[in-house]
């Protein structure tokens, strides 16, 4: 009987408690498995309204996977593309993202972490839920003291944002225009251009009233993306909507400026206007950009804890619990968050 599983161990006629061996009356209780979890599965291409919150078995980790439990799950733009079918993954879908929590087992083969480790990343599946699995390459250690929310919002976004800026080879006392400023990675971005000694911060929205929040972030300027044909040029655009808004902001990148597309929307650039302006395009692939230049991430990732440490880097968090997720995506899908929106799978949000 140990080691079995039931019921193959025993057939379904056999299920009474006295033919299971060294079965005693009033000692005993019939096999129970680990207790199912929650998680959130697509079930249509509707959106938001497409996500049902199921309980599921608890997942064992394979070799070289690591078993997390969550403590907070990110929203991103990539959630709402798969929520309305982009790539049409097969239903039911368990959506992926970023996510921070602590190793609860490890499979075979894994010897850079361990159960109580603490860890923050991102994962392909699976993430809105209690427990994900996780490649160990895809995470990195997340400091204690830090709460789950900000500490998700630096993992992913920060990393994001630094890098562009860093791809884009911001200068002090240059001048930088960001798009999405109010969002994930725009609202970091914007703080660590200040940080980076930028003598001009240009904040785009697509709301004036997210203009306090980004002024607070310290953006000297904040503007609508219908003023952008006006705006006085700047050294460096980091994009991160796409589209029409992209091509209207490279009209306000400088002679010999810079841009960084960091938008899994596309869009497209005039080789003309890149041609007469000297201008520099460069795409931002973080998957690409941690596999062929490790040490410029890991750099990157230890910038943003210190400048977390520092008071340099405030995160901006709004949470949820986990069973209210179909309202955190309605309201990232109305473009009305202010920076990081997460789900808390085992804590109350705050």
């Amino acid at each position: 009987m140990r080691g079995r599983p039931w019921p193959e161990a025993y057939p379904r006629k056999h299920w009474t408690p006295q033919r299971i061996p060294g079965y005693r009356w009033g000692t005993q209780r019939l096999p129970e498995g680990p207790p199912p979890i929650r998680e959130f599965t697509l079930h249509s291409y509707d959106g938001p309204a497409g996500l049902r919150l199921q309980d599921s078995p608890e997942p064992a980790p394979g070799p070289g996977e690591l078993l997390v439990r969550v403590e907070a799950a990110g929203l991103a733009l990539p959630l709402l593309r798969t929520l309305r079918g982009h790539g049409r993954p097969a239903l039911p879908h368990s959506p992926g993202g970023d996510l921070v929590g602590r190793v609860a087992a490890v499979g075979a083969g894994v010897t850079d972490y361990r159960p109580g480790d603490r860890v923050g990343g991102v994962a392909f599946s699976g993430v809105y839920a209690e427990l994900a699995l996780v490649r160990p390459e895809l995470v990195t250690p997340v400091a204690e003291d830090t709460p789950a929310a900000e500490a998700l919002a630096v993992v992913r976004s920060g990393l994001v944002a630094l890098a562009a800026l860093r791809t884009g080879r911001l200068a002090p006392g240059e001048s930088v225009l960001i798009t999405s400023a109010a969002g994930a990675v725009g609202h970091l971005a914007v703080q660590l251009a200040v940080a980076l000694g930028a003598r001009r911060v240009v904040a785009a929205a697509g709301s004036p009233a997210k203009a306090g929040f980004l002024r607070g972030l310290g953006a000297t300027e904040v503007v609508g993306y219908h003023e952008l044909p006006a705006l006085d040029p700047v050294d460096l655009l980091v994009d991160n909507v796409g589209g029409e808004t992209l091509h209207a902001a490279h009209a306000a990148v400088a002679p010999f400026g810079r841009l960084v597309v960091n938008s899994g929307a596309g869009g497209t650039l005039d080789a003309g206007t890149l041609l007469r302006g000297m201008h520099t395009a460069t795409g931002l692939a973080m998957a690409r950009l941690a596999r062929h230049r490790p040490e410029f991430v890991t750099t990157c990732r230890t910038d943003l804890w210190q400048h977390l440490t520092t008071g340099t880097l405030r995160p901006a968090c709004t949470t949820f619990p986990l069973e209210h997720l179909p309202a955190a995506a309605t309201l990232l899908e109305h473009r009305a968050n202010l920076g990081k929106l997460a789900v808390l799978p085992t804590a109350t949000a705050l």
